[in-house]
């Protein structure tokens, strides 16, 4: 479904991405790890188009993006859904109008149909008559919900999670996770979930890529990364101050 091929992108006189080479395949959740500042959002928003690489190649479903015109990519990027960090959710707008943006903004629904689809979006994250509400009358996990059900409103073939658990109390996080391993199951989607939380990780991988340095270092199944002989993935997935990761 994904394929990234030698990707190099420099900024603010500093190359993020060195080289990096990523295969996601059809209907799997990958999960990339890395410390803060690694470039894993950077690798993300190369994915939709918001970056250009310097050098290299992505293809989504077949198709290479980096040289798209901006209509080509607008049609390629529809496949994509994403929950961001954060949740994003438009300050000024409804939970049904933000979970329904997409869906105006892409498709020519009649409202009824619309409206149709904000609830069932909202109904498969857990929350039913919570379209009128504003964001600023939501939790933290219930932001991160109503962002969840707006990425899959359109019912995106890749859904994209940026830091998921970040911001919100383990046992939130924890139900974020459950919503993760349900929408690969009941939506068939493809997922890639960039994350430094290890608990959060072994809980929705299929597999699991470190990025270190610029490139991907390592890809295997949590089994495969918990029995590493990489001492920086070990450091890394063990939280350890010690080691070949220096932090200052």
């Amino acid at each position: 479904m994904i394929e990234i091929v030698d990707l190099h992108k420099s900024l603010g006189g500093q190359d993020v991405l060195r080289g990096v080479n990523l295969e996601v395949d059809k209907g799997e959740t990958r999960v990339i790890i890395g410390q803060s500042g690694s470039g894993k959002s950077v690798l993300i928003k190369h994915l939709i188009g918001i970056l250009k690489p310097d050098r290299g190649e992505i293809y989504v479903d077949g198709v290479e993006i980096t040289r798209l015109r901006e209509d080509e990519l607008q049609k390629v990027t529809r496949k994509f859904g994403m929950l961001f960090q954060g949740a994003a959710l438009f300050d000024s707008l409804t939970v049904g109008d933000n979970v329904g943006f997409g869906l105006v903004r892409y498709t020519d629904y009649p409202p009824d149909k619309i409206k149709e689809l904000v609830k069932e979006s909202l109904a498969k994250v857990g929350l039913r008559d919570v379209e009128n509400l504003m964001p600023y009358e939501l939790s933290g996990g219930m932001k991160k919900r109503v962002g969840l059900a707006r990425a899959i409103a359109y019912r995106p073939d890749i859904i994209l999670y940026d830091e998921p658990s970040t911001g919100i109390d383990p046992i939130r996080a924890d139900a974020i996770n459950d919503l993760i391993n349900l929408m690969g199951r009941e939506l068939k989607v493809t997922s890639v979930v960039i994350t430094h939380d290890m608990a959060s990780c072994y809980k929705v991988a299929d597999r699991i890529s470190m990025l270190y340095e610029g490139k991907i270092i390592e890809t295997g199944t949590p089994e495969e990364i918990r029995n590493s002989k990489s001492q920086v993935v070990q450091q890394f997935i063990h939280g350890q101050a010690e080691g070949p990761i220096k932090e200052w």
